[in-house]
């Protein structure tokens, strides 16, 4: 054989390897997209039957994620109850680091927290239970009283909600009108839906007002519920309502991923705000700082319902809502939901002596004072309308948690604090179980300083509101 046959045939596999190598190279990185993919290539019944059957195990993760933060056991406070009755759960269910307490973490600045990683895991932003995908889920009691009165199933095959009934708002929630209030609770205790608006609210709504309450009360394509093959409800679905998460114009602590962040690690997590006292408010929407509620209730169902991709809601059938009088008959009836009465409270926001306790007093000027609550929740609707940045960052390293990359949350809106006691959980994300835990949050993450007693005499006020 002569050297140039050799060479000939070496070149060959050598010209192969160089060009194997380049390809490996030339591979493409993996980079995060903003966009949910469009065609899907596995067929539903597929699908159904892997997610449903992972979703024991992503429920047991989560559960063991709650177990290990907070103490879930049903604590009622004895003698406090939200508007319709429901007791209020108490007490701090956040868990400390092992040997530490809130006296010695209190004293601690940011740096020394962090080094010592003796940030409480409660503390730390609260993941979806499938925090890959996210999606709306809703607790098992709204899930049963839509499937009684209008047939529509808001179950998912996947998931299941995570946080148990007693933290979560009464059901159904009273309503209270702006425009009525000597009717008190206008929902005779009833859950509102599409099929008896009609019969409680003739004769109390203005025609356009009648109008937006059916628009909100209509089921519309979401991405989890619709009739495409990803969806993750077991038949094909008329989709979702407005209020089927902020049911009775309050909210049910149905949970979401915000629309507006990407990669989907840090996306957060949503606990449904009540609409209680829209009215009053110049922000909507946690961190979008949306202008008026025209403006979000028309982004909700174009973006907000299908994860921010309009690509995705014309897929699965977005809802395009008439600005010009849909949008606005929608938006006036939310301005009317007031806030529950609170009878210790006078025109001002303030407390009325002689009909407050001394404890509650105390509170309030513990709110003005020393934990300079007041600075960002002015009464007499106890919020500023604007948007403030905690920086919660400060205390810990940056860390996945059951598929949430916990960083810096970056501003949030100042939620009004009329009310309180019917909306737990508290914080954007439900982190926050009780307002033991909140005023504890707001203690370490501000360095208020305050004692055990001026807790405790703050959570009294708060109750007031």
């Amino acid at each position: 054989m002569s050297k140039a046959t050799i060479k000939a045939g070496l070149a060959i596999p050598i010209a192969l390897a160089l060009s194997l190598a380049d390809s490996v190279r030339a591979a493409p990185e993996e980079k995060p997209t903003s966009y949910s993919p469009v065609a899907i290539t596995e067929d539903f019944a597929t699908t159904k039957e892997r997610l449903a059957g992972e979703k024991s195990s992503v429920m047991q993760t989560q559960r063991r994620l709650l177990d290990a933060r907070y103490d879930l056991s049903d604590k009622p406070v004895q003698g406090v109850a939200m508007s319709k009755g429901k007791p209020v759960q108490g007490g701090v269910r956040v868990k400390l680091p092992g040997g530490t307490n809130w006296d010695d973490l209190g004293r601690l600045n940011p740096e020394e927290i962090r080094g010592k990683r003796l940030f409480p895991a409660g503390f730390m932003p609260l993941p979806h239970p499938k925090h890959g995908e996210g999606g709306m889920l809703f607790p098992q009691f709204m899930i049963d009283e839509i499937n009684k009165q209008e047939q529509r199933d808001l179950t998912r095959f996947d998931l299941d909600y995570d946080l148990p009934d007693h933290f979560l708002p009464e059901f159904p929630a009273p309503i209270f009108l702006t425009t009525r209030p000597d009717l008190g609770d206008v929902s005779q205790g009833k859950q509102v839906t599409l099929f008896n608006y009609y019969e409680l609210f003739n004769g109390i709504l203005n025609p356009k007002q009648l109008e937006g309450l059916r628009l909100l009360l209509t089921p519309f394509p979401q991405q989890q519920f619709n009739v495409t093959e990803d969806r993750r409800s077991e038949h094909p679905h008329r989709g979702v309502a407005c209020l089927d998460c902020h049911a009775n114009g309050h909210t049910n602590a149905a949970t979401h991923l915000v629309g507006d962040i990407r990669p989907q690690e840090l996306r957060h997590r949503i606990d449904t705000p009540t609409l209680r006292g829209v009215n009053i408010q110049r922000l909507f929407g946690s961190q979008r700082a949306l202008k008026s509620v025209e403006d979000f209730t028309e982004f909700e169902q174009r973006a907000a319902y299908f994860d921010g991709d309009p690509v995705i809601a014309t897929k699965k059938g977005v809802n395009i809502l008439e600005r010009g009088s849909q949008v606005h008959f929608m938006g006036e009836f939310q301005a009317l939901l007031d806030f529950p009465p609170a009878p210790k409270l006078d025109v001002e926001g303030r407390l009325i002596k002689g009909q407050a306790s001394e404890q509650e007093l105390r509170g309030e000027a513990l709110f003005h004072g020393k934990a300079a609550c007041a600075g960002c929740h002015a009464p007499p609707y106890y919020t500023d309308n604007l948007m403030h940045n905690l920086k919660t960052e400060r205390f810990f390293e940056p860390q996945t948690i059951n598929g949430r990359l916990a960083k810096a949350d970056g501003p949030i809106k100042t939620f009004p604090l009329r009310g309180i006691k019917d909306s737990p959980p508290y914080l954007h994300d439900g982190r926050l179980l009780t307002l033991e835990d909140t005023v504890e949050f707001f203690n370490l993450v501000l360095q208020r300083g305050l004692s055990a007693e001026e807790k405790a005499d703050l959570v009294a006020f708060l109750r007031t509101l």
